[in-house]
């Protein structure tokens, strides 16, 4: 049979299930099952086959940036899953300890690196606002003043970010960025200046949302970058940085804040002269990888989801199809709970696994999240991409320590 005939055929039968567990208020996958049919055999209406794609641009993953190891040392801060710590390791650069508050994050720290210092539960408090407790903690792991390394952070963003802040609300005090005024997160950001003036590494690396260059009109932020300029440092203007210039097949804005003690000046890393589409990230058989538990959606959900066009948005689903050829929209790490799935895979209605949302963000396919699924999703979307981290972090590198 010809392959068009055989695709109508198969999503005539698409059809008939569909309808068949609306209308009997089944379970979608129980009928599939009656059908021969598994999930991923459900198409969009246009057949998009992402298996059958040779056009796609070349997956780019983290071992193929890796740099000599150097061992200069550093300590992480809001480690999180370890999204910047994995492109730091990649660039050659050695860690003393990795701050985490999270259990179930440092849990995670410790599983997929075991030689890692995790300061964090059940150990430690792990907490940044704790200044006592911290130091301690960084005594033991032989941290201490003059550090000849590179302290790296990103206090959580949340208090800054608009996106995760609307993405689960239209009313109500999460509706708009409160900065600094949070009351759990919002000092966090002088809490991690003030360990940088205490230890006063080599060099410093700030991460965070763009929101945090305006919010108070930007009055905080420079008070920061004035603690730190009146503490010897040299601070470089915020760098704006979108992930998918820099071969992550995503689209992923972040602020940049480098500073050394050096006298040196920072040299960024050089965008790349291609973008990567999402697809090159979703192709492949993930089945036997790690955090690949997709969703079984209601077919009500399916047979809109369907219908919809390349980078097309289900509104009341709120999820986005992803445009194959095209780098992703943002992962997001969700709202208190986790569970960050707005975004529909290119070719199969449904949304993404934690293991194709960690696929979008560059981390290992060896590298496992642990927790529950809405905390997976948390820890993928909340990181920094480990693929962009190594570009800055050998930039660092090279223009502090070579």
């Amino acid at each position: 049979m010809h392959m068009k005939q055989q695709q109508l055929k198969e999503l005539v039968e698409q059809a008939t299930i569909l309808q068949q567990a609306e209308e009997d208020d089944a379970k979608l996958d129980s009928v599939l099952q009656s059908y021969g049919w598994g999930y991923d055999d459900l198409r969009y209406e246009d057949s998009y086959e992402l298996a059958k794609d040779t056009s796609l641009e070349e997956y780019v993953t983290l071992d193929r940036l890796q740099k000599p190891v150097h061992n200069v040392p550093m300590v992480s801060f809001f480690a999180g899953a370890g999204g910047l710590d994995l492109g730091f390791e990649a660039a050659g650069f050695s860690h003393d300890a990795l701050v985490e508050l999270n259990p179930i994050f440092s849990n995670t720290l410790r599983h997929n690196r075991p030689n890692w210092s995790v300061i964090g539960p059940p150990d430690w408090k792990g907490d940044v606002s704790d200044f006592e407790d911290t130091c301690k903690a960084l005594a033991e792991c032989g941290v201490n003043a003059d550090y000849p390394g590179v302290f790296v952070g990103g206090p959580p963003c949340q208090p800054f970010s608009i996106a995760a802040n609307q993405r689960f609300s239209k009313d109500g005090e999460n509706f708009k960025r409160v900065g600094f005024a949070h009351e759990k997160n919002g000092n966090l950001l002088f809490d991690y200046i003030n360990l940088i003036i205490k230890y006063k590494p080599a060099a410093f690396l700030v991460e965070n949302v763009v929101g945090l260059l305006e919010v108070d009109d930007g009055v905080q932020l420079n008070r920061a970058i004035e603690m730190l300029s009146q503490n010897g440092y040299s601070v470089e203007k915020p760098l704006i940085l979108n992930a998918s210039d820099f071969l992550v097949p995503q689209h992923r804005t972040r602020m940049f804040l480098v500073g050394n003690r050096l006298g040196k000046s920072f040299v960024p890393p050089l965008k790349a002269d291609k973008k990567v589409p999402c697809a090159a990230a979703l192709c492949g058989d993930l089945s036997k990888l790690p955090n690949h538990v997709t969703r079984k959606h209601q077919a009500s959900s399916v047979l809109r989801y369907v219908k919809l066009p390349f980078g097309g948005r289900d509104k009341l689903g709120r999820v986005d199809r992803l445009h194959p050829m095209l780098p992703s929209k943002t992962v997001i790490a969700g709202g208190s709970s986790g569970g960050g799935r707005s975004h529909l895979h290119p070719s199969i209605p449904r949304t993404l696994s934690v293991r194709e949302s960690a696929r979008l963000q560059t981390f290992p396919d060896d590298y496992e999240f642990t927790g529950t699924h809405s905390r997976q999703f948390t820890q993928v979307g909340n990181a920094v991409p480990p693929v962009l981290a190594t570009q800055l972090a050998w930039q660092i590198y090279q223009s502090f320590f070579s």
